[in-house]
């Protein structure tokens, strides 16, 4: 997006303020389905913990992707949205039996990662179909907290304990109708993901009536200019060429399942703020503006770095900045960056802040949660209103003492 249009889309609905480029969305989105174009039997499942304001999701559901769910909120969110719940998967972690049982009541597509619930599961609803998650033991990922495809992670179902899950299966005569996987976020060798969908591959040959082969996702998205990312034409190549040979072997025609989040959303997003103060201490100059972590945690959770650009100024000259926030603890987006020369009112964009950024705000200091808005066909289209007071006291109850 042109940075005059996000100034004048934050002088129309103020900051902080998050908002999302549809067309980038798109495009990402088809980049995807050219990758594995060779593929006859294609589903991307959009990961919509990543994003999931419901006009985001309608949009998805215009593309004709199905959904990702991890939370029966989520299931529900994507049946209101629209989505039908045969295109929606259920892929949740430590949850109770009753909360799988009540997804599988809305007829979405169940995904199992431990063997205690897959065998309470299959014991009671054996004509269920039910995909199985696998825990491949590949580390991939560029960050601890966002790599789950290792051995010590709590995902999955471990590959050396196959055998355990095939006597669970034999014995209940349940229907398993996918596998699944997923390594981690911010994947960039491919020969790894390729490694562990071998042994996706090895393992889907246990089972008989198989429909789709699901391989998560973890697409890295650059985050500064020269930045590396997952190649994912690539990836498309080779493993669409692996998967069609597999299909044969297997006898059928199998669908090949995705759920991109970050990659489809992530470079779509800007978070707009405003410039509060320009504070010049012994060492370091500061420009403090008018959000913290409450709106954008990754950089404090991760370490993620957010390209900050100065909208206000795009062709001053260049300063060394911390941006931080105005939290009451240690609350930094940027340490020492350069930035456009900053003066304050400006307003400052940060990049790459379409993925798991909005989702994860929260109201710590009882600060509001910013609006969205949704850049659709050329016009801002506002989809989600600031907070007010009377959202923070919403729920709360007052007792008399």
């Amino acid at each position: 997006m042109e940075y005059n249009t996000l100034l004048q889309i934050a002088k129309d609905y103020g900051s902080p303020l998050y908002v999302y480029d549809a067309e980038k969305i798109k495009f990402q989105y088809k980049r995807l389905i050219s990758a594995f174009g060779k593929v006859k039997q294609l589903k991307l499942n959009y990961a919509m913990k990543a994003l999931s304001n419901i006009s985001v999701l309608k949009l998805f559901n215009q593309l004709g992707t199905g959904l990702d769910t991890v939370s029966i909120q989520e299931v529900q969110l994507g049946l209101k949205a629209g989505f039908k719940p045969e295109q929606i998967i259920f892929t949740p972690n430590g949850v109770s039996l009753a909360e799988i049982e009540k997804a599988a009541s809305f007829g979405v597509q169940i995904n199992i990662d431990n063997l205690s619930v897959l065998e309470q599961f299959g014991t009671k609803h054996p004509e269920t179909p039910v995909c199985i998650r696998i825990n491949p033991h590949v580390m991939a990922g560029a960050n601890t907290n966002i790599s789950v495809g290792h051995i010590d992670s709590k995902f999955g179902i471990s590959i050396h304990q196959i055998p355990h899950l095939l006597r669970i299966v034999e014995n209940t005569k349940m229907n398993i109708n996918g596998i699944h996987m997923h390594t981690g976020s911010d994947i960039l060798d491919i020969d790894v993901f390729l490694y562990a969908s071998e042994i996706l591959f090895d393992t889907a040959k246990n089972f008989k009536n198989l429909e789709f082969i699901d391989f998560g996702s973890g697409f890295k998205v650059p985050y500064k200019l020269g930045d590396i990312e997952t190649n994912i034409e690539e990836l498309g190549e080779k493993l669409s060429i692996r998967f069609n040979e597999f299909c044969k072997d297997y006898g059928k025609p199998l669908t090949l399942a995705f759920e991109p989040g970050k990659f489809l959303v992530s470079e779509a997003g800007y978070f707009l703020t405003k410039v509060n103060v320009v504070k010049q201490t012994t060492s370091t100059v500061f420009a403090q503006v008018d959000s913290g972590f409450n709106h954008l945690i990754r950089p404090m959770l991760y370490g993620s770095q957010h390209e900050i650009i100065n909208i206000s100024n795009p062709n001053g000259r260049e300063r060394f900045y911390s941006v931080v926030g105005y939290i009451c603890e240690t609350d930094t987006f940027a340490n020492n960056r350069r930035i456009n020369e900053i003066t304050e009112d400006d307003i400052l964009a940060f990049k790459n802040a379409g993925a798991y950024c909005y989702s994860m705000a929260s109201n710590y200091n009882s600060r509001y949660r910013p609006a969205e808005v949704l850049w659709y066909d050329k016009k801002a289209h506002l989809i989600r209103k600031q907070e007010t007071f009377d959202d923070i006291l919403h729920n709360q109850i007052e007792i008399d003492l």
